[in-house]
């Protein structure tokens, strides 16, 4: 239901407008005919009986009613901002399981809402951002994913060890690469199957943002994305296209998995944390476990 939202916006929207404009060209006029006529008569009418002549049919009043409303929310949220829930832990420490975010659609141009047709070029993914995008495996899910790699950049993920060579330009002259710093800040702040997780500062060119590594687990090469011409762990970014990873580097499935992230499939970039709700519940609780246990307040701001 999730996926069709949009579509589902746009025909309400369309339907509900082509309804309201075809009473007002069409038969309100009539009805204005009709209460004249009645009106130029000796009788006098009752404000009862005027509106029983002009009273616009239910379909007629109810399009009336939810057009202006529906209108505003479709443009809202195709052109401007998008709410989204986070699912799952792929993004922490930065954004946890309950999060519900606020996704800036004009960030990376504006795009119709049901084909997704660029319409006005109004930027582009910079590194470090934190992004919304169409699964390139399946366009009908919704992944949110750190940029890591831009196009034309070079990306190795060996021994869980970052590295990124930037796009050399035209003429073959390299910048340096990316100086990519980790600083422990702690260790069992967050666990995954009771394995305490270490949490690092991760400072690219002076971009610093939280990750978290798990010391148990294998990097899993074995099931990275193979690309032709490069070796296991090494990713060249095809032009028009991006390279996303998650925070929690050991619980994400993302680029060095799937590969990148097609232009055409951004969403827009997440900007702001607007609540944050835990769940907390047990299944034997008496409320069900989608019931929040509690509001994170601490957490609503913007998003680093």
């Amino acid at each position: 239901m999730a996926a069709h939202f949009s579509t589902i916006l746009v025909l309400v929207t369309l339907i509900s407008g082509l309804i309201w404009l075809i009473d007002v060209v069409f038969f309100a006029p009539k009805r204005k005919e009709k209460l004249a006529l009645a009106q130029s008569g000796s009788k006098q009418l009752s404000d009862e009986a005027i509106d029983k002549i002009i009273r616009e049919p239910v379909l007629v009043e109810t399009a009336h009613s939810i057009f202006p409303v529906i209108a505003f929310v479709m443009i809202l949220r195709s052109f401007i901002y998008e709410p989204f829930q986070i699912p799952s832990g792929s993004m922490m420490p930065t954004l946890l399981v309950g999060d519900f975010i606020l996704v800036e659609k004009f960030s990376y141009g504006l795009r119709d809402p049901v084909w997704r047709t660029k319409l006005v070029e109004t930027g582009e993914p910079e590194r470090g951002d934190v992004f919304v995008f169409k699964y390139p495996e399946n366009p009908s899910i919704d992944y949110i994913k750190r940029v890591v790699g831009l196009p034309g950049d070079t990306v190795v993920y060996r021994n869980k060890q970052l590295s990124i060579q930037p796009k050399c330009s035209t003429d073959n002259v390299c910048p340096e690469p990316l100086v990519i710093e980790h600083v422990e800040l702690n260790q069992g702040e967050f666990t995954q199957e009771n394995v305490p997780l270490t949490r690092y500062t991760e400072i690219t060119s002076g971009f610093a943002h939280d990750i978290l590594i798990n010391p148990s687990r294998p990097d899993f090469r074995q099931h990275f994305y193979q690309q032709a011409g490069t070796q296991t762990g090494e990713f060249v970014v095809p032009e028009g296209q991006y390279f996303a990873m998650g925070d929690n580097r050991d619980n994400s499935t993302d680029s060095r998995f799937w590969g990148f992230v097609p232009e055409a499939n951004l969403v827009g970039k997440a900007v702001a944390i607007w609540v944050s709700f835990e769940f907390d519940r047990e299944a034997s609780d008496f409320l069900p476990t989608w019931v929040p246990s509690g509001v994170r307040f601490e957490r609503t701001g913007g998003i680093k």
